[in-house]
């Protein structure tokens, strides 16, 4: 009993973790206390003795090996700047994460914008600043230091690891890219979202769309220092080809990569580089870079520049995280010049900053300020919480900013002019003016707070402390953002590529093949019947013979002329378009110049379009078909590339005014003619094509067709003397109605089908210039005698004043019998009594 109390006393006693002094093993200090005394009898027993080394010499080590407190990869033994003390990192207080944001405006501006003689002392250069520390002006010195300090932190940490901290930190690190070529395009698809739309539905500051889509105007937009095109990207794919996008960044590695856009069309984008074009630089903080590319957008968007412009610029400051905002000065002002540059009045503006702590860039802020009706600074949820980024938005362009843009040019020159010396450009606007707007002033001084408290970086220094901690609602986080943003959640995939043939029955979807053979009805003197019903008609200049034409994407353009027995051919020029898109075209050798230095280009020109980039148009009338042709012409021409050839609409004409065809009409030498005159049209640009002959296209729905056998609405055109207005006659029902009634539209197959083609062959006089006539064919002065002849008939002018009649009768009898005639719910109840007698009326 005895005994066993005493092995267990012993027992007890080895293993404590208490230690006395009489505990401790002869020879070791209270340095060596944190070890129990069964370590401290092992090390004894080797024959361990403090400050002595092991081994029978005591050659060994004479310092214990210390326990690792190594992390990841790093190297054995390495601490790291930071992590060294207690850090108090507590990242469960933290917000929590989710979808919805709030934006928070900066009150509107009241000053005028600064003119050119006020801003002309505001420019101050001194010496060149490279520390940060003491930028107290606009934020806390407590949370600047602070946030300072994260940032050291991050400086001395390992790359990968920090990326896998990262990833795990992150509630919204799972949302990357989606099907988008990166995660720029989804952070420009957030603050759309957020901004109501404000780049993709761009509305001016009373909520009308500055788009007029009934004008088949389209959204103009520029990316700079936005390669490799992520912004762009996102805009065309929610715009499809209703958008047209410049671009221009730095050549090299970053630049765009439009054969990466896998969910839009490219063919819609124009990168320019600046001076030299698409062989330029693309560096924007060279003055002849924007100058040209101001032109160059200004010259391509009727002289009114874009609706909005996004700006994304940044490069790695990698180990100098602090200097951020120092290092980018310049590239921010340009990109802000920029914007002021080609914007239109009323247009947006979007550009990534960084910290907005120095004097100098809250003063490039505070310009945009005065220029833009409302401006804010907003860090979206898919920016990384763990950097400096933000962006500044600005809504509503004002007039009168040309000094303020003048300004900044001035300002960016002295700033190339002071590069290389130790001199630079401390202030754009005087902080005592800056501070004179107390409005402005308290904004940004409370916006940087509120982004430091936001930046404390313990999410990240957290996660990279310990791999076990991970954010679980990535996921659910993910999906609820995609749903609010409208993207939808698949996977990136190429486009997948398939022969012409397949594509071509994909896009008509099952429409019979027989539509796309019919043949044109010749114009003869016993056809001239058909033309009768003269507002029917339109007319088109033809120089070659009608195609389809099909595009499956960049280059991959193929032909085909309509006949089954006939395959789809590549088009051998060189142009893109988006693909699944099926035209009707011609394709016509254009020539500029006369004799020797006359030069030929092909051209695609568009008679009619049936789908544009996915888009099906066939049922929409004819007007609107060649108007949405002309939009598309506009988005995927490239001003820039003269080595491209040109795709055109062309030109068309009322029936009535065939007039205005002949005037365009002359004789001119032809190369490889002999020296004889050709006849020649000249289009809108000055180019002239050799024609063949004159398309006739019934836009209207007025008889039968094989593909609509069972259908039949009579409707014609006709004009009223009496309200000086055209209108629509049902010459079976006798309706009539100034209204386009939507069974009276002609879609493309019966378009297709009823166009004539009056052939100007040999014998064919259409110029005063030309020979004698062959008596059998059909001249000028027969066809416009014809028309002028049947302007309006004898039988159709009846129908028409009957009409006028009938209005004029039911105008007077609700005059006479209703002028306060009304049933109890305030309805007019002699209208049934008017319906009876105007119908009894009727001829």
């Amino acid at each position: 009993s005895s005994g066993s109390d005493s092995e267990s006393d012993e027992k007890h006693q080895v293993f404590s973790s208490e230690y006395k002094p009489d505990s401790l093993v002869e020879g070791t200090s209270s340095r060596y206390s944190m070890y129990n005394s069964v370590s401290q009898r092992l090390m004894a027993k080797m024959g361990f003795r403090e400050g002595e080394g092991l081994g029978k010499y005591g050659q060994g080590r004479k310092e214990i090996v210390e326990a690792s407190n190594q992390k990841g990869r790093r190297g054995f033994g390495l601490t790291l700047k930071g992590f060294e003390g207690e850090l108090n990192i507590d990242w469960r207080d933290e917000p929590e994460a989710g979808a919805y944001e709030q934006v928070d405006w900066c009150p509107e501006c009241t000053t005028e914008i600064p003119d050119a003689q006020e801003m002309k002392e505001w420019m101050t250069v001194g010496k060149r600043k490279m520390v940060i520390e003491d930028e107290r002006e606009f934020c806390n010195d407590e949370l600047l230091q602070h946030v300072l300090q994260c940032k050291s932190v991050f400086d001395e940490l390992d790359g990968d690891e920090m990326r896998r901290a990262r990833t795990r930190s992150n509630p919204y690190e799972m949302i990357r890219g989606v099907f988008f070529l990166n995660r720029a395009a989804m952070k420009m698809a957030n603050m759309d979202y957020v901004f109501d739309n404000m780049f993709t539905n761009p509305k001016d500051s009373h909520g009308k769309p500055l788009i007029k889509e009934r004008d088949a105007e389209l959204l103009y937009f520029a990316d700079v220092c936005a390669g490799p095109g992520g912004f762009s990207e996102y805009v065309l794919w929610r715009r499809k080809w209703h958008a047209k996008g410049f671009g221009m960044t730095l050549k090299g590695p970053n630049d765009f990569k439009l054969e990466d856009f896998y969910s839009a069309s490219s063919e819609l984008f124009e990168p320019y580089y600046g001076e030299g074009g698409i062989d330029g630089d693309g560096d924007i903080t060279r003055p002849e870079n924007i100058t040209a590319f101001r032109n160059f957008v200004l010259d391509n968007t009727d002289r009114k520049g874009v609706h909005f412009l996004m700006a994304d610029g940044g490069f790695s400051v990698e180990g100098q995280e602090n200097l951020q905002e120092i290092l980018s000065k310049q590239l921010l002002l340009c990109q802000f010049l920029t914007g002021l540059s080609i914007v239109r009045t009323g247009g947006h503006f979007v550009c990534k900053t960084f910290d907005l702590f120095t004097p100098f860039t809250v003063g490039l802020v505070y310009l945009l300020y005065c220029c833009f009706e409302r401006v804010c600074i907003f860090k979206p949820v898919t920016s990384r919480p763990a950097n400096s980024e933000r962006y500044v938005v600005c809504k509503g362009l004002k007039l009168g900013i040309d000094d303020v843009r003048e300004y900044l040019f001035m300002v960016n020159i002295k700033l190339n002019q002071l590069r290389n010396s130790n001199l630079d450009v401390n202030l754009v606007v005087p902080v005592d003016v800056i501070k004179g707007d107390q409005e402005f002033y308290d904004y940004m001084g409370a916006d940087n707070s509120e982004h430091i408290n936001a930046f404390t970086g313990s999410h990240l220094l957290a996660f990279t402390l310990s791999r076990t901690l991970f954010e679980p609602r990535q996921a659910e986080i993910r999906k609820e953002c995609l749903r609010l943003w409208g993207i939808p959640d698949q996977a990136r995939v190429a486009p997948s590529s398939s022969d012409p043939k397949s594509k071509f029955f994909e896009l008509i979807q099952g429409t019979e093949i027989d539509v796309f053979s019919y043949k044109t009805t010749l114009l003869t003197s016993k056809t001239l019947e058909k033309i009768r019903p003269v507002f029917d008609y339109r007319c088109m200049v033809s120089g070659s013979e009608q195609k389809f034409l099909l595009g499956l994407g960049k280059s991959q353009i193929y032909t085909w002329d309509g006949r089954q027995s006939d395959r789809w051919t590549k088009l051998d020029l060189k142009t893109e378009l988006p693909r699944d898109t099926l035209l009707s075209v011609e394709i016509v050798h254009e020539l500029k110049g006369e004799g020797k230095a006359q030069r030929k280009i092909g051209a695609i020109h568009i008679l009619d379009v049936l789908v544009l980039n996915g888009h099906d148009v066939r049922e929409q009338h004819f007007n609107q078909r060649i108007q949405l042709a002309e939009k598309f012409v506009k988005a995927v021409s490239k001003p820039s590339r003269p080595d491209m050839n040109p795709i055109r609409v062309k030109e068309v004409y009322r029936l009535e005014e065939m007039e205005k065809i002949f005037v365009r009409l002359e004789m001119k030498i032809i190369k490889s003619s002999g020296g004889i005159p050709r006849l020649s049209y000249t289009g809108r640009d000055d180019r002239h094509f050799v024609p063949t002959g004159l398309y006739i296209v019934r836009t209207v729905n007025g008889r039968k067709s094989p593909a609509a056998l069972f259908l039949h609405y009579p409707w014609t055109m006709a004009y009223s003397k009496n309200s000086k207005r055209k209108f629509f006659f049902n010459k079976m029902t006798k309706d009539s109605t100034y209204d386009l009634p939507p069974e009276s539209i002609a879609p493309f197959h019966i378009c297709h089908y009823s166009r004539l083609f009056w052939e100007w062959g040999e014998g064919v006089k259409v110029h005063d210039s030309q020979k004698r006539q062959d008596a059998e064919k059909l001249s000028k002065e027969d066809v416009l005698s014809f028309i002028q002849a049947h302007f309006q008939t004898l039988p159709f002018l009846f129908l028409i004043l009957a009409w006028e009649l009938r209005v004029m009768l039911q105008n007077a009898l609700k005059e006479l019998f209703c002028s306060k005639a009304k049933t109890s719910d305030g309805s007019d109840f002699c209208m049934p009594i008017i319906g009876v007698l105007v119908t009894a009326a009727q001829p």
